[in-house]
């Protein structure tokens, strides 16, 4: 069965001299592998492919890509060792949450977004690797508690703690009596509510002071990798880049 849909380049592996197995993010199927046959030859329609129309067969055990119209490259990634490092994470990242239909067309355009803030430096890097890490999270089902504190309901007026396992929000007061010190300052608080609970169209519109990037990057790390089974490989090269 031949099916035709818009599609992103997560991953593309060599095979031989002029094959690539891509790994594609579509709306309607989710992640998918398939063999690109000679698209690392220069004049072929699939080597310059990003975000592609693609024409894809599905085969019991193999799929394949039998031709690609290019619809957008982000030229600006490559510019960067800081945004090149970024869009593997991003891509990695999604990879291991192979999200499924309708999910994955919610995560195909939030990761569309994100490339083209980081391809055209709209954003810090670090805030739109937070913003990626807990929107796709909340996008999967595992949005974490960030309205109140879960035991006395405070909403706000002091810094607070996120459990990365639990998911619980607590106020400084009930974090100091579970012996937790808190990790979000009121700008980075802001900022996760912003991220979990914003509307599409307003997701990227906050700005935040270093301080509070980083307490909120470090936050919206750990709760990713207290959800998943594998952290990706290029987060650590990410981490040396943006040091």
């Amino acid at each position: 069965m031949q099916i035709n849909t818009m599609g992103l380049v997560l991953r593309a592996v060599r095979v031989g001299e002029a094959d690539q197995i891509l790994t594609v993010l579509t709306p309607g199927n989710g992640v998918l592998s398939a063999s690109a046959r000679g698209s690392l030859r220069l004049k072929h329609k699939l080597f310059s492919a990003c975000y592609s129309e693609f024409a894809i067969t599905l085969g019991r055990k193999t799929n394949f890509i039998d031709s690609a119209a290019v619809s957008k490259v982000f030229h600006g990634l490559s510019k960067t060792v800081e945004g090149t490092a970024l869009a593997a994470y991003l891509s990695e990242l999604t990879i291991t949450l192979a999200p499924e239909p309708p999910e994955s067309a919610d995560c195909l355009r939030l990761l569309l977004n994100t490339l083209y803030m980081t391809a055209e430096q709209k954003r810090p890097l670090r805030q739109l690797k937070a913003i990626y890490e807990m929107r796709t999270m909340t996008q999967a089902g595992y949005m974490p508690g960030v309205l109140a504190c879960d035991v006395c309901a405070r909403y706000d007026g002091c810094d607070f703690y996120l459990d990365p396992v639990a998911g619980r929000l607590l106020c400084a007061d009930c974090a100091a009596k579970e012996h937790r010190a808190p990790n979000l300052d009121p700008g980075a608080l802001y900022a996760l509510r912003h991220i979990c609970l914003a509307e599409d169209a307003k997701l990227f519109n906050f700005t935040l002071t270093d301080q509070s990037q980083r307490r909120l990057g470090r936050v919206c790390e750990q709760y990713v990798a207290a959800h998943l089974d594998y952290q990706p490989k290029s987060l650590e090269f990410l981490h040396g880049v943006l040091e």
